[in-house]
């Protein structure tokens, strides 16, 4: 395979990790989410910022940022590395606010589009001269805004095939300005870092090069200000930290304390060293394109370690969510079951339902006739319900009545039980934030008594199906398809367990008595089917109705979709072995 084949599938990966990466919410408030949320943030950046850029365009010129704390002399010294004022240096601080983009003439096209810090809009600065000028009126005044844009500034004393960007402090007072700054240091090629010998242990700029570190770049130490009688004992000081924590190849430069001209310019010796040490590099084609690689595969690396952070995060989110939708789903479920078995109880055959029947039926003479032939018994009752379909409508209208506060009353209950397990867990907390869903949502009594009508006019549906045979259809039309479908309703709810007293034998009696009628006219097989039909197509609706209800918390967790943590595991995997195969 090429070169251009592999560079062009490695580009293709680092898309579809950009792609994927910008997809992925992690909403949820766990335990390290905030960290995963930054690494998105960070990882974003630098593919935008660096990685795609560089492995887009691997023979560009090396970007060498000029990064450290504040105060130590940070455009001081680009200042002497092109022997000339371009950038401002004074004691008011923060110092550099506007990052200036030193490149030499011949380079301008590498940093002219948006090619390399694609956020930054461009500013081209005016062609520097060898005029004198104060260091402290050199370069575009601070812009109190935050900063967007880069002013390009061509030199030709900056060597061909490398640029200087001078960042702003790692430390300022500024949070815009250490924004750039990571910002920046982050799009490097290589890092000039500075400090002074009174600075030079401070733990924000080592955080930085601890990350230089771990990501295996190219860094230039400058050690500025040093008094001449502490050079050797605070180099070696500093060159042992840097040793220990990893970064002993670093480039040491010391930058001896001088006094500075009337330009605010350092003596040219003094930087001598790094100008000729960058000069080197920039003229070495091959120790450029090395040093190219070398961060770009530990920044590929890096990456791999920071998607597979955020995989695991996703990972745990994903967990979360299907605890918190459990606990819904699960509240409900039970809800459905506990309505069932009210239905199954007898609890719904007590009070009105009770009565109406007993309207319905009569107390003797219906309970009489069940004793005696069944073709006497299908005749009085005949005589008795026809054309009187009022008492059997009052019936349905009772176990409605009834259904519907069953209903309402376990729907509730799943509210209350979802909201106080939700409200329990940080992630269902923040979910819920200030609402309140302990309660059923707006219009659910209404969609309860529909489907229970809807439920009622089914039954009705069945025994008009059920009536259509010849030997039938004349016992079914005597008794009216009202009457039949209340006797239907009563069967369904036939079971006493949980009655107590004198109302066990009442409600049993009246259950019989619906069972006797429906198999006087359908027999005992069709009723047995009848009645199983009935029961399954109201846990039926019963489900359909919680689960609609339950939507307003699940609904809540619809935002924690995105991309597969598995996905991302793979994306990391797939970036470990870019930057080892490379």
């Amino acid at each position: 395979m090429s070169s251009d084949e592999t560079t062009g599938q490695a580009v293709e990966l680092l898309e579809a990790v950009h792609r994927d990466l910008a997809a992925t919410a992690l909403p949820l408030a766990l335990p390290g989410s905030d960290e995963a949320r930054r690494d998105i943030r960070n990882a974003l950046a630098q593919l935008e910022d660096y990685i795609l850029p560089r492995y887009r365009s691997l023979d560009a010129p090396l970007l060498a940022v000029v990064g450290g704390s504040t105060g130590a002399g940070k455009s001081t010294l680009v200042n002497g590395l092109v022997g000339h004022a371009v950038t401002r240096a004074c004691a008011i601080r923060p110092t550099t606010r506007q990052p200036i983009l030193l490149h030499h003439p011949a380079d301008g096209r590498w940093f002219e589009d948006q090619r390399v810090l694609p956020s930054l809009s461009r500013i081209r600065g005016t062609v520097m001269t060898r005029e004198p000028v104060p260091a402290s009126q050199a370069g575009p005044t601070p812009d109190p805004a935050a900063i967007t844009s880069l002013v390009l500034v061509a030199d030709a004393a900056v060597p061909q095939g490398i640029a200087l960007l001078d960042a702003p402090d790692v430390d300022s007072i500024s949070a815009d300005n250490r924004k750039l700054a990571g910002q920046l240091l982050a799009a490097a090629d290589l890092w000039v870092f500075v400090t002074t010998a009174n600075r030079y242990a401070d733990a924000v700029p080592w955080r930085l090069l601890l990350d230089a570190a771990s990501r295996d770049i190219t860094v230039a130490v400058v050690l500025d200000r040093v008094p001449a009688a502490a050079e050797a004992e605070v180099t070696a000081d500093l060159q042992s930290m840097l040793s220990r924590e990893g970064l002993g190849g670093a480039r040491l430069f010391v930058v001896p304390e001088a006094a500075l001209d009337g330009m605010g310019m350092l003596p040219p010796a003094a930087v001598d060293p790094l100008r000729l040490w960058l000069q080197g590099l920039a003229a070495d084609a091959a120790g450029r394109a090395d040093i190219a690689r070398r961060t770009l595969n530990g920044t590929v690396k890096a990456l791999g370690n920071r998607v597979e952070a955020v995989a695991k995060a996703a990972g745990d989110q994903e967990h979360a969510a299907d605890v918190l939708a459990g606990d819904a789903r699960d509240a409900y479920r039970d809800a459905v079951a506990r309505i069932l078995e009210a239905t199954r109880d007898g609890a719904l055959l007590r009070g009105e339902v009770l009565a109406r029947w007993q309207d319905f039926v009569g107390t003797g003479e219906f309970f009489r006739a069940m004793e005696q032939n069944i073709g006497r018994f299908r005749d009085r009752v005949g005589a008795f319900v026809r054309g009187e379909p009022a008492p059997a409508v009052r019936v349905e209208t009772a176990i409605e009545t009834g259904l519907q506060a069953v209903i309402l009353d376990e729907a509730a209950n799943a509210a209350e039980d979802t909201d106080g397990r939700w409200r329990s867990d940080p992630a269902g907390r923040q979910l819920l934030g200030s609402d309140d869903l302990s309660g059923t949502s707006d219009g659910f009594a209404e969609k309860a008594a529909a489907e229970i009508r809807a439920w009622q006019g089914s039954l009705m549906e069945l025994i008009r199906t059920e009536g259509q045979g010849k030997r039938t259809q004349a016992r079914w039309l005597s008794f009216g398809i009202n009457g039949l479908g209340a006797a239907l309703m009563i069967v369904v709810f036939s079971m006493t367990a949980g009655l107590t007293g004198l109302e066990v034998g009442v409600a049993g009696g009246t259950a019989v008595a619906g069972q006797r009628l429906l198999e006087a006219v359908f027999g005992e097989d069709a009723v047995r089917r009848l009645a199983k039909t009935a029961r399954e197509d109201l846990h039926t609706r019963c489900q359909r109705l919680l689960q609609v209800e339950q939507q307003r918390f699940l609904a809540r967790l619809e935002i924690s979709g995105g991309v597969a943590p598995a996905v991302l595991a793979g994306h990391a995997a797939a970036l470990r072995r870019l930057a080892a195969g490379a």
